[in-house]
């Protein structure tokens, strides 16, 4: 059977003025072209061929030589090269580019950028491209607590947190309590491993472990009050959406910081405002 979206080796079973036709071997029923530009120079009868399958513009079943960036059910990061009506078109290594249908974005997407997607087939058996990436990628990896990753952010959820394409491979969640913005979807990222489910699944956290994320919270609390004049209008007992709207930490985070910086007379604590001292 000649599988689409997939590389297979077939065999060269008859020739034409416009190509040469494939099958997986010289009795078989199901055939596809291989245009003649792409026939490589010496090919004869008989001789087997690697090739990929794929729907040209009239949505025939064709076949190339050339290299594509993703097979069916495969993930990989592709430029955007044109948006349009229905969607926008990828750049896959192929003449005709790959469809990303509006309803299969997570956002808009733009002319120019890059793109993580999963290649699947529509309800009319055509090839397009996916952002909703989550039941392509693979839930067992070698990574263990505390190591460092990086990867793809490809959903962001109020429920669950920020979902992370591992690798653009391995499925990997920043929970809702660790995820406090700063990454934003599309965006490449490194994280700390905080736990490996049994199913496989990631827990991560942008952040470092607490005694060593304190100091860089701290600089990012100055830099923040510094924004504001040296004077942050609320204090340590503000609510937890007023602290992650304006300096992407949680509440316990924020009070941790705020304690190092009151140890270290840096700031003064009133009763409606963080003041850093001269």
């Amino acid at each position: 059977m000649i599988e689409l979206g997939k590389k297979q080796e077939l065999t060269v079973i008859k020739r034409a003025d416009f190509g040469i036709y494939l099958a997986e071997g010289a009795d078989a029923s199901e055939r596809v072209l291989l245009p003649k530009k792409q026939v490589p120079e010496g090919t004869a009868l008989g001789d087997r061929l690697q090739v990929f399958v794929y729907r040209d513009s009239s949505d025939r079943l064709i076949s190339t030589t050339r290299e594509p960036k993703v097979e069916l059910g495969g993930l990989a990061v592709l430029k955007v090269v044109q948006t349009g009506k229905i969607g926008a078109f990828l750049d896959w290594g192929l003449e005709k580019d790959l469809l990303l249908p509006f309803r299969q974005q997570t956002r808009r997407v733009k002319e120019g950028e890059e793109v993580l997607i999963a290649l699947y087939t529509d309800k009319s058996s055509r090839l397009c491209a996916t952002m909703n990436v989550y039941e392509y990628l693979e839930n067992h990896s070698s990574y263990q607590k505390d190591d460092r990753v990086k990867g793809t952010v490809y959903e962001i959820s109020r429920e669950f947190g920020a979902f992370v394409a591992v690798d653009n491979r391995y499925s990997g969640l920043i929970p809702r309590r660790d995820f406090h913005g700063g990454a934003q979807i599309g965006d490449v990222i490194e994280a700390r491993v905080t736990a490996v489910h049994e199913d496989g699944k990631l827990d991560l956290s942008m952040q470092e472990k607490a005694y060593l994320q304190m100091d860089r919270d701290a600089e990012a609390v100055l830099k923040v009050i510094d924004e504001f004049d040296g004077v942050l209008p609320f204090n340590d007992k503000a609510s937890p959406e007023v602290i992650e709207r304006e300096l992407k930490l949680s509440k316990n985070a924020f009070k941790r910081a705020v304690g190092r910086l009151l140890k270290e007379g840096k700031i003064e604590i009133t009763e409606k405002s963080i003041r850093r001292k001269s």
